[in-house]
């Protein structure tokens, strides 16, 4: 008999980081042997328990699986739409049920992963562990050093200030007048950086995460996809890269 805690179990079938699965089991959502458990304490024994949620049965999962995919515009990573929009997950054609790992809105390209572990879910969203994300954008007007500056030191957006970044001035055209940065944030706001240069009176034209967790996309074509190496998967559970 192997018992584990409830919400470690649901994180291990990749449904949830262990952190939702709190939040689920104390909504009532899982059952274990047909029956609605709300307890944080439970321990299920993995080779007889049956767990449900949302009536369907979970299965621990033993095989770990961690996708790098390099999103286009115009899909949306979330399992399911109420618009009917095309899902990162129409992209990534694997037999273990995987989710994204944070999110990226359906006009921003690039670095995405994807995972069915909870835990590395985990490691990688919340913001004590400051995981940091590159992305390179193109702005409306000619970006003065001034500007640039702020967005180093952190802005005010809505009702917190950002903390502060990495940027750099990529390419300035003059003829355009359009701008490109590269930036390097390591927290996880909805729609940050298209905020951050909103903020300092710059419209983003367009916008893309080149870099995750130290990991780009530059060799990888949009709407492609590889499973991370070993040593990728270590350096971000680590934090070391």
């Amino acid at each position: 008999m192997k018992e584990i805690r409830l919400q470690k179990y649901i994180a291990e079938a990749g449904i949830a980081s262990r952190r939702k699965a709190e939040e689920l089991i104390k909504q009532g959502k899982v059952k274990v042997n047909h029956k609605v458990v709300v307890e944080l304490g439970t321990k299920v024994d993995v080779e007889k328990d049956e767990v449900e949620y949302e009536g369907k049965i979970i299965n621990k999962q033993e095989k770990k699986i961690y996708i790098l995919l390099n999103k286009p515009i115009g899909y949306v990573t979330t399992a399911k739409d109420q618009f009917g929009r095309e899902s990162v997950l129409d992209l990534v054609k694997v037999k273990e049920r995987v989710v994204p790992v944070g999110r990226l809105d359906m006009y921003t390209s690039g670095a995405l992963l994807l995972t069915n572990d909870g835990d590395f879910v985990y490691q990688v969203t919340h913001p004590k562990h400051e995981i940091e994300k590159t992305y390179t954008i193109t702005i409306k007007g000619i970006v003065e050093k001034e500007t640039v500056e702020k967005l180093r030191k952190g802005v005010e957006i809505e009702d917190y200030i950002t903390k502060p970044a990495k940027v750099k001035i990529l390419k300035i055209e003059e003829e355009k007048k359009q701008s490109r940065l590269e930036i390097t944030i390591h927290e996880g706001k909805n729609r940050q950086v298209r905020k951050m240069c909103e903020a300092v009176g710059h419209k983003v034209i367009a916008l893309h995460r080149s870099k995750i967790a130290g990991i780009d996309v530059k060799n990888l074509p949009l709407g492609k996809w590889r499973y991370l190496k070993e040593e990728e998967i270590h350096k971000i559970l680590t934090n070391k890269y």
